[in-house]
């Protein structure tokens, strides 16, 4: 008799909500230090400021965070499924290792906006330029690693 755990549609469902939860986690992690960029460009206390601090806020609050959350719930269950016998394969310890670095660059671009809500960022768009690209290349060796599975 198969359980719930073993069914393929289950599965197929908690991998299309894991797809679903990255894509909207990316776009955010993606976004938000774009917004830090253009922050820098206001002068504190401004309305243009206060309308970055909200945009920053919201994208971290309703997207990103439970975005982030939804992707490790979704990725723990399916990485302990039969079907995908993931702890057992190399490339998905590196991957898991990635995830975590892309959680850590959530948590920084988190305490980001805490600072931008203090107006009391100190650092140029230069260094939000750089952090912006962080992300994407981790999630382009996250995605190598998760479809080519290499070694």
């Amino acid at each position: 008799m198969t359980t719930i755990w073993q069914s393929t549609d289950f599965y197929l469902w908690v991998k299309a909500l894991h797809i679903i939860a990255v894509i909207a986690w990316m776009a955010g992690m993606l976004y938000l230090p774009r917004l830090f960029v253009y922050h820098c460009e206001t002068v504190p206390g401004t309305a243009e400021s206060e309308r970055f601090k909200v945009m920053e806020r919201k994208l971290l609050r309703m997207i990103v965070n439970p975005a982030m959350i939804a992707v490790w719930i979704l990725g723990l269950t399916l990485s302990f499924l039969p079907a995908t016998d993931a702890w057992h394969q190399n490339w998905f310890h590196l991957k898991f290792a990635l995830v975590l670095l892309m959680s850590g660059a959530h948590g920084m671009f988190a305490g980001w906006v805490k600072v931008f809500a203090r107006d009391a960022n100190t650092r140029p768009q230069r260094f939000y330029r750089l952090w912006n690209e962080v992300p994407t290349v981790l999630m382009i060796a996250i995605v190598i690693l998760a479809v080519v599975k290499p070694f």
